[in-house]
């Protein structure tokens, strides 16, 4: 496990959840971190023990996403810390879940800042240190390219996520740069607990029999594919969206749970 020896990524959202997960699988290959987080310095710091006790080096910097200054500063402590960087992940994200008729001006304009304007910005940030190549992958969700209830807001967000890293792949691949999305389903983690949680929202024990793998999918599951797209097997990939989700996106009505007779 050296596949990230003296390698350093930056990764937003990574004191919880998937970004935590691969955090510290970068750790356990040998790599370093900035781990990004809002709030919750404690998890982070947590992160950060974690991290050195597998062997590898780490530093935290709390940074609101939606502030193109906190960016910039995010940016700026990893410079000075590690110099340059390998790897930019964009894992935060946040949105509101409601009905299109429910929501306002502030709801869509927050949405825009946090997710799809902080990564293009990070993106940008990245690039430049990154002199001799490196690796961008956007986290992404099955709502981009499947409408359900609620999701609109965030989903459209992931969809245009999506669009920007193929630009982005053609525009840096003369630069040595890969740039792909990984789109998860329906992860284990405290972002889903909270959507399944929405007063009126349809239960999760109706939903996860739909889904071909009849189960909710890991954050390691998809830190997996992520460090995957980092590794050296990934040279030649660039400019596409991996779909993580158990084979819910490609399902359709008759569902096989409504089979009966012979075909059951």
């Amino acid at each position: 496990m050296t596949a990230f020896q003296d390698r350093t990524a930056l990764i937003t959202g990574s004191s919880r959840g998937i970004g935590r997960a691969l955090a510290l699988t970068l750790a356990r290959g040998g790599g370093s971190v900035v781990v990004n987080y809002k709030k919750n310095a404690e998890l982070a710091e947590q992160v950060r023990k974690e991290i050195t006790q597998l062997g590898g080096r780490a530093v935290t910097v709390a940074a609101d996403m939606e502030q193109p200054e906190e960016i910039e500063r995010l940016f700026a402590v990893a410079a000075q810390e590690f110099g340059t960087l390998d790897y930019f992940v964009c894992n935060a994200a946040a949105s509101s879940f409601k009905n299109i008729m429910d929501l306002k001006p502030h709801h869509l304009d927050r949405s825009y800042a946090m997710n799809m304007r902080s990564f293009v910005l990070g993106a940008q940030q990245a690039v430049r240190l990154m002199p001799d190549g490196g690796r961008i992958v956007a986290l992404s969700s099955y709502g981009s390219i499947r409408a359900y209830p609620t999701y609109a807001n965030l989903g459209a967000a992931k969809a245009a996520i999506e669009s920007w890293v193929r630009y982005m792949a053609v525009e840096f691949a003369g630069r040595g740069i890969n740039v792909n999305a990984v789109n998860g389903g329906i992860i284990e983690t405290e972002s889903s607990g909270y959507f399944y949680d929405v007063p009126g929202m349809a239960p999760l024990s109706g939903v996860l029999p739909l889904i071909p793998k009849q189960r909710m999918g890991t954050a390691q599951e998809v830190a997996d594919v992520i460090a995957f797209l980092l590794s050296p097997a990934a040279e030649y990939v660039t400019g596409q969206t991996l779909v993580v989700d158990g084979g819910l996106s490609i399902v359709s009505p008759p569902f096989s749970r409504d089979l009966s007779g012979p075909l059951a």
